[in-house]
């Protein structure tokens, strides 16, 4: 079958345009290496549990108040992007409830096994296991009601796209609730300020510039580093 000529010269200057399109530009990483140690593939969760489970960690010691804070509800589904050891993911599969869903989101493969296991441990078949890419938490789109992410928003390497495939899969009016560390010259220890790329407002000024607004500033006494800032998706 011949296209008429039209066509052909149609098709020919589509095809042209496509070959002398330049290839997109590569993302640009606001902290390179940031997420070094938890692309190892030779990473041991073990460590990482003696590390993060500890006394000396704020959001150890208050995680019951801080999974109760989230205010989960049965059946909500919620995402604990930047999963970890799990320390809050199974709070949050016993306060959804059977019905509901807990996406445990990381990018190191070795924490998604182990939360998996723990999963099936304890009898929870609410926790599905999601290894993210740097810049993609890879939920489904209007999957979640809720998206926590503790102590991980510093870690974002690629924070706009990352945060545009949250807000994706957020559902209509669904929250985030970011937790971090305060970056405040002269306040911040030395670790703070030389690990946590920004402070407060240009975490928050980041966050909505992708379509979220803030809706409550919360407070926990416990709490002396961390700030914990809620979102609801516009």
């Amino acid at each position: 079958m011949k296209l008429p000529l039209q066509l052909l010269s149609v098709a020919l200057l589509a095809l042209a345009a496509c070959k002398s399109s330049p290839p997109p530009a590569p993302l640009e990483s606001v902290k390179p290496g940031i997420n070094k140690d938890f692309l190892d593939p030779a990473l041991d969760p073990q460590k990482f549990v003696e590390r993060f489970e500890t006394e000396s960690r704020e959001v150890f010691t208050e995680r019951a108040a801080i999974a109760a804070l989230v205010g989960l509800k049965p059946n909500q589904r919620v995402a604990d992007i930047g999963a970890g050891t799990g320390l809050f993911t199974l709070p949050f599969a016993q306060a959804v409830g059977e019905r509901g869903r807990v996406y445990a989101v990381d990018i190191a493969p070795a924490f998604v096994e182990r939360i998996e296991a723990l999963a099936a441990e304890h009898g929870l078949r609410n926790i599905e296991g999601v290894v993210c890419a740097q810049d993609d938490a890879r939920l489904p789109k209007g999957s979640i009601d809720v998206a926590f992410v503790c102590d991980t928003y510093h870690h974002f390497e690629y924070p706009a796209p990352t945060l545009a495939s949250i807000h994706r899969a957020l559902r209509k009016r669904g929250e985030l609730v970011v937790i971090d560390f305060h970056r405040i010259e002269g306040v911040s220890r030395e670790w703070c300020m030389s690990h946590v790329r920004a402070g407060q407002d240009v975490f928050v000024a980041e966050i909505t510039a992708a379509g979220f607004e803030q809706v409550a500033q919360e407070q926990l006494p416990g709490l002396k580093e961390n700030y914990i800032v809620r979102f609801r998706k516009r």
